[in-house]
């Protein structure tokens, strides 16, 4: 009753930790704004009255950070609530009963409902669990945010869903399939994102290029109506997937001078025995033409990717085989993850690779990657750039050039959000460095 009494004099706080992707963290903030408007203040040091969990599952290793998470927050705030949302519980119910730690157990339907949830446990103390299965006819869940904290660029969520069942994801699962924010909404969001004084959005969702896919409209209606709000000076795209990026869409997206030449255009595999194995919905070939499209449109742009290794199936030349393609493809930046079993998909029930070839293949294919990151980076010495100001770090302000590629410079009379003019003086693997202009 005490916890009640402080809810209704408007003195509860409450804490967020956001694991995965930006589509989590755009929940997190419209959640958060959700408490805010009924007078609970959010922090990010101290003990809190309340700890929202937002969680991912993407692997088995999001699902260990989640269970840790959760028992540290339990034996640190003995006497806070904690609410365990998202992707993990969501996809994998039956854990809730594993899980005493949490009081209240919701999904990736219902965010918006939190503060009812909230309510009801501080008015009873019963533990509440509502996690409602996706269905085919859910609509897209409309939350929207007016600002994003502690952050230069907002993260705008556009689509939820996924109708691609690739045979290693559990994400269909979790999140259902493909809905997309109706446009109208999209618009008025981005207008009040604006106004709150963000030059830089980026476009987030599950399945980002099957947006409109529902609706009647495409991944360019979106960037369209981003690109059209004043005072938005960058816009950015989230991770996409391939096979929806014809040369049409690619045309169309060329006219839009604030989008941002950086595609992070999924991959997983460079073979394509493995590809069909995955399920996914184009070959290395198809991927290649997407990939030189992409550059014909956008001269010099940066394509970043994610790459599997180890997955059922893959031996010494399907490993190969990846590895000589993506270096064909010439990444800026990859992200190099190892296949972790997912219980409910067809790829867990396939024989399985030892973890140490596994290991070593990440090891292998990270280094190979990383050579042609050092190159494209070094590459740019004695070019200008622009850079937008972030954070301060060892001394010196970092931001990203429309490419994303970070750039650090000299941190004296200059301040975050600032756009400046840059030439590159040196060139790491993590980083650019250059003077003012």
């Amino acid at each position: 009753m005490f916890l009640f009494e402080k809810y209704l004099s408007g003195k509860l706080t409450a804490k967020f930790y956001t694991l995965g992707c930006k589509v989590n963290q755009y929940e997190s903030q419209a959640m958060a704004e959700i408490l805010e408007k009924e007078n609970i203040h959010i922090i990010t040091d101290g003990t809190p009255d309340i700890i929202v969990i937002n969680s991912c599952t993407v692997t088995g290793e999001s699902d260990n950070k989640t269970r840790k998470l959760l028992r540290r927050c339990r034996r640190d705030n003995p006497n806070s609530i904690i609410i365990l949302a998202g992707c993990y519980p969501q996809a994998y119910p039956d854990i809730a009963d594993s899980l005493p730690q949490a009081d209240i157990i919701i999904g990736t339907k219902g965010k918006n409902q939190i503060v009812k949830y909230l309510t009801e446990y501080l008015q009873t103390g019963k533990r509440i669990i509502k996690i409602s299965e996706h269905k085919a006819d859910d609509n897209f869940e409309n939350t929207s945010i007016n600002t994003f904290h502690e952050r230069t660029r907002a993260f705008i969520k556009i689509e939820d869903g996924c109708n691609n069942y690739c045979t290693y994801c559990i994400i269909p699962t979790a999140r259902g399939r493909i809905r997309s924010k109706p446009i109208d909404i999209l618009k008025n969001e981005l207008i009040d994102i604006a106004k709150s004084g963000y030059k830089e959005i980026v476009l987030v969702g599950i399945n980002l290029t099957a947006y409109g896919k529902d609706t009647g409209l495409n991944i360019c209606d979106a960037v369209e109506a981003a690109c059209s709000v004043e005072g938005i000076q960058r816009v950015r795209l989230g991770s996409i997937e391939p096979d929806k990026l014809n040369i049409d869409i690619i045309q169309r997206l060329s006219r839009q001078s604030k989008l941002c030449p950086h595609f992070h255009l999924s991959l997983q595999s460079g073979c394509d025995e493995i590809l069909r194995s995955m399920n996914r919905h184009y070959s290395s070939e198809e991927y290649a033409k997407v990939v030189n499209n992409l550059r014909q449109y956008f001269p010099d742009c940066s394509i970043t990717t994610d790459i599997m290794v180890g997955f059922p199936g893959e031996t010494d030349e399907y490993f190969q085989q990846s590895i000589e393609f993506a270096k064909s493809i010439n990444f800026t930046k990859v992200h190099v993850f190892s296949y972790s079993p997912r219980p409910g998909t067809k790829a867990a029930l396939m024989q399985q690779i030892d973890k140490h070839i596994k290991d070593e293949r990440n090891h292998i294919m990270q280094n190979e990657m990383n050579k042609c990151r050092l190159n494209i980076m070094k590459s740019l010495i004695n070019k200008e750039v622009n850079i937008v100001l972030e954070q301060p770090i060892d001394g010196m302000y970092e931001g990203y050039t429309p490419e994303y590629i970070p750039v650090r410079v000299d941190s004296k009379n200059i301040k975050t959000g600032q756009s400046v003019n840059v030439k590159i003086t040196d060139a790491n693997i993590d980083y650019c460095t250059g003077r003012l202009i």
